[in-house]
């Protein structure tokens, strides 16, 4: 007996029976990724939307090679390929209204690309030219994000401060498995869920965050199960099935306009590339490990489901690439010449009221710019 006992002072009593306040199951993701492609369920998808998933695919993978040669003749300074992902990014792209925002990262130019970004413009930020290159606003894309998941609380204040005022505006937010054990992740999901605010979370799931594989990043079943703890559904699907991730993407922007909240979706796919032009990827992978995944390519499948069931015949496909080959020499001739730059850029947009020191700085660099200018005459 204890000293309080003793005394007459400690008078247990049992605690109220304690129920969680959300029913986990619902939230649950699914056991084994999402299919649609070469499943029975295909046949209910839309035969446009699959010949737009496939030119877009087709589109997107010329792009991604177009982009790589850039930087080997030293037109882009990085490229972070997002070759064997197309399925995710286009997929992300086209089931947004037009009033809504895509937040990328920076492996994420193909996304903006298929939302209407012009191709040129989405990678003046990996050119060095710009910090964004684009009129986010216009576009209803948010800037390329360098540094790993700072854009998803971005995208969850967006959305929120939208629903505050009433509009019907959803947030997507893209990411990579590694940016899962950033900070900002867990807080951006956290808010989502307490918020109830209408965003969707994309997490590519490519198998390496740099040369670090998904099994050192976590011990959790799967990245999707990590919804559960804040509260929101997750959802797991095969992100190399272009007609599954733009479904299941599809439903969780219904649910988050609708007032449902967040959504976490975890496509499972694969990074092809090297994790940009300055990495060798053969360091911490095989070429076994590539080829697998090469057999599970996002356009053989999409091609094999629209061929088998003649929805689309050579030409059709040949047309995709034709249009695709014509969009590389656009891009090709355009990043082959030089960009005509204004140092005075650097103070345009920085604040919308100028602060006196940034008036400072540019009447200095202004005279200093002219004295140079004087001297060359």
């Amino acid at each position: 007996m204890t000293v309080m006992e003793q005394r007459g002072a400690y008078h247990p009593t049992p605690p109220p029976a304690w129920q969680p306040r959300t029913d986990p199951a619902p939230l649950l993701p699914d056991e084994r990724p999402y299919r649609v492609l070469g499943t029975d369920s295909a046949a209910d998808v839309d035969p446009a939307l699959l010949r737009r998933l496939h030119a877009e695919l087709v589109r997107g993978r010329r792009y991604n090679t177009q982009a790589t040669a850039l930087t080997k003749q030293g037109r882009l300074a990085v490229y972070p390929s997002s070759t064997g992902q197309e399925a995710c990014e286009v997929a992300a792209a086209l089931v947004l209204e037009e009033r809504d925002w895509l937040f990328p990262s920076y492996r994420d130019t193909l996304a903006a690309v298929a939302r209407g970004l012009d191709p040129v413009q989405a990678l003046t930020l990996l050119r060095g030219d710009w910090h964004t290159g684009y009129d986010p606003h216009e576009h209803r894309v948010a800037p390329l994000c360098t540094p790993l998941a700072t854009q998803l609380p971005h995208a969850v204040g967006l959305a929120h401060a939208a629903r505050l005022k009433g509009d019907d505006v959803v947030a997507l937010a893209l990411v990579g498995d590694g940016g899962t054990s950033e900070g900002d992740f867990h807080e951006a999901l956290n808010f989502a869920a307490v918020w109830q605010a209408p965003v969707v979370f994309l997490v590519q799931n490519n198998g390496f965050a740099i040369s670090v594989p998904l099994e050192k990043q976590t011990a959790a079943p799967s990245l999707a199960h990590k919804a559960v703890g804040y509260g929101m559904p997750g959802r797991l699907v095969d992100g190399n099935d272009a007609a599954a991730v733009h479904q299941v993407l599809a439903e969780a922007v219904a649910r988050a306009r609708a007032g449902g909240g967040p959504t976490l979706v975890e496509a499972v796919t694969y990074r092809i590339d090297a994790h940009t032009n300055a990495d060798d990827a053969t360091r911490y992978r095989g070429d076994a490990e590539v080829e697998t995944w090469r057999a599970h390519d996002p356009i053989t499948l999409l091609e094999r489901e629209l061929t088998e069931r003649d929805l689309i015949d050579e030409a059709g496909i040949q047309a995709a690439r034709d249009a695709a080959e014509t969009m590389a020499a656009d891009l090709r001739e355009r990043m082959n010449q030089d960009p005509v730059l204004d140092p005075m850029d650097l103070f345009a947009h920085v604040y919308a009221d100028p602060t006196p020191q940034l008036r400072e700085q540019e009447a200095l660099l202004r005279a200093e710019l002219a004295a140079e200018e004087e001297g060359a005459h």
